[in-house]
């Protein structure tokens, strides 16, 4: 119920984002401990690469909204990564903005659903996700969340070789 009120928020524009400066390696240490436990049962390493320009690394942003963004694909990263696999976030500089990168060596999508994985309810494949539970909203809010920061997403995969997801945010 809370992604469908998510997901119609904003892509009706009714919701307005709360910009702060915050400490984005933190935030990503913080979605981690979250999610430590479910890493743990299927033995999959969560790091955060560090960056060249060190600690802390100040954004501009809705902090609640960009831990919804990593959250998401972090779970997705858990949910089809190979058992003993890894995720990895990392950090670019590129002047005034970061790219953000939440790569993991899971089982990857298929070049041909890549248009598609932003659409609400879409599943590449629909029987491993039902069992895997969750709504099909994940990526579509994901997407709604990066456009409405004014930032752009992207995503490189291939069948069987894991995901790339990355999207830019403002330096502070």
């Amino acid at each position: 119920v809370e992604d469908l009120e998510s997901i119609s928020r904003l892509e009706s524009g009714t919701f307005k984002l709360n910009i702060t400066r915050f400490d984005i390696i933190r935030l990503v240490e913080e979605v981690f401990e979250n999610h430590e436990l479910q890493a743990r049962k299927k033995k999959i390493t969560l790091s955060v690469k560090n960056p060249s320009f060190g600690y802390p690394l100040w954004v501009k942003a809705d902090k609640k909204r960009i831990f919804e963004v990593f959250s998401n694909l972090v779970i997705n990263s858990i949910n089809y990564g190979k058992e003993g696999g890894k995720t990895i976030v990392s950090f670019k500089d590129n002047g005034d903005h970061i790219t953000v990168s939440v790569a993991d060596n899971g089982i990857g999508i298929p070049q041909k659903d890549l248009p598609r994985i932003f659409e609400r309810f879409y599943r590449v494949d629909q029987s491993r996700s039902r069992n895997l539970g969750g709504t099909g909203l994940g990526l579509a809010i994901v997407k709604h969340i990066i456009e409405a920061h004014n930032e752009r997403l992207h995503v490189k995969s291939r069948g069987h070789e894991g995901s790339e997801f990355s999207f830019t945010l403002k330096k502070d």
